[in-house]
């Protein structure tokens, strides 16, 4: 199955090309399904069908679905507030009911994610085609399965084994109820989850495909989502240039200005990224026909899998080096912290803490170096730790 997960600046039209993205591909004759961020239904005034809380069909060989972060929200309490029914108790709680819940910030990525995952795991349809917020939000929304994991794995570590062998003891001692066995039968099943959806966004049929407007802004905002998804070491295919102008404008007319900013962001775009042109109907794409002639692919170029490989310099200079991907970083807005087994790495607006590969766990750090849009960090082997004492 092949995953597009669509994003772009506010105001690109993603969520147009999104949904000739995917009607295209089930044009093609491929089983798709299209989900949708948007509360609104955004993709439904673009395809010209009403869309819902429900998968339901759009076209022939088209399913489309916005999650209700809402009716999640409220399951998920629900189910949590029965496996924590005997501390609630404790506490003398009042439990919540299901009519006075609201989502809070962030039900909509999680419940989006739990479709993206639950979707991709059925194996029903040939593509998946996921319309994600705009660049700064999906860039959010994709790290978390791998951040949540790192939280759950600092509060609730595997070493908790001998803790919970001792809890009738401790409970005795305290005078009080420890956690309860659900608490940590709960954690690993989010961890399950969360590890589920980070494999499919780590597929190799997951890409991510950008969606920006010709112009001084579209070239800003490519560039700093082109960064943050390296650094996440997610894969793009294609970079979609919407809105593409005529070539015929009358260079006297006012459009003269746009059409020769627009080129000059094509011509930088084309050197970069494989770029697929989509052309200004003028007006908005409303319904199947528009949709159709945006001519928006389905498919894009097959790509190596992002890589941060090792390099095994030890015969030469005596270190490894760890390359990292980083296309647009700057040096000055760079920074390395290597904190116990992790390295906190910082490019520009963008934060990961990534864990170091076995064998420089054993090192230490000796500099780093950023050429050609890759950071190079060199490791030393510690003595006290390398085998044979090197």
């Amino acid at each position: 199955m092949r995953t597009l997960l669509i994003t772009g600046p506010g105001g690109s039209g993603r969520t147009t090309v999104a949904a000739a993205t995917a009607l295209a591909a089930a044009r093609a004759g491929h089983r798709t399904l299209l989900i949708g961020s948007d509360r609104d239904d955004t993709l439904g005034a673009a395809l010209g069908v009403a869309t819902g809380g429900t998968p339901a069909p759009a076209a022939p060989d088209l399913t489309v679905w916005r999650p209700d972060a809402a009716r999640g929200f409220r399951d998920d309490l629900a189910a949590l507030q029965e496996r924590a029914a005997s501390a609630l108790d404790l506490l003398g709680a009042a439990r919540l009911d299901p009519e006075e819940l609201t989502p809070l910030p962030g039900a909509g990525a999680l419940a989006l994610l739990r479709a993206l995952r639950d979707a991709a795991l059925a194996e029903a349809h040939d593509v998946l085609v996921v319309d994600l917020p705009p660049v700064p939000e999906a860039l959010a929304l994709l790290a978390l399965p791998e951040e949540l994991r790192r939280y759950l794995r600092r509060l609730l570590p595997p070493e908790r084994q001998a803790a919970r062998a001792l809890r009738p003891v401790l409970g005795r001692l305290a005078g009080v109820p420890l956690p309860a066995e659900g608490l940590y039968e709960t954690t690993a099943r989010w961890d399950r989850d969360l590890a589920a959806t980070e494999a499919v966004l780590a597929d190799p049929g997951t890409v991510v495909r950008l969606v920006a407007e010709p112009g001084p802004a579209g070239a800003d905002a490519v560039r700093a989502a082109g960064l943050g998804l390296a650094l996440r070491g997610l894969r793009t295919d294609l970079l979609v240039a919407n809105r593409v102008l005529p070539e015929d404008v009358p260079a006297d007319g006012w459009l003269a200005g746009p059409l020769a900013q627009q080129r000059k962001t094509l011509d930088a775009w084309h050197e970069t990224h494989a770029v697929h042109p989509v052309p200004h109907l003028g007006r908005d794409p409303r319904g199947a026909d528009d949709l159709a002639a945006l001519a928006a692919p389905h498919t894009g170029p097959d790509g190596p899998p992002v890589a941060w490989p090792v390099t095994d310099r030890l015969a030469a200079d005596g270190v490894l080096v760890w390359h990292i991907p980083l296309p647009g970083a700057v040096r000055e807005e760079l920074d390395l912290v290597r904190r116990g087994d992790e390295l906190v790495v910082t490019a520009g607006p963008f934060r990961r803490i990534v864990p170091l590969p076995s064998a420089l766990r054993r090192c230490t750090v000796e500099g780093a170096a950023l050429r050609e849009g890759t950071l190079a960090v060199r490791f030393a082997p510690d003595p006290r730790l390398w085998p044979g004492g090197r």
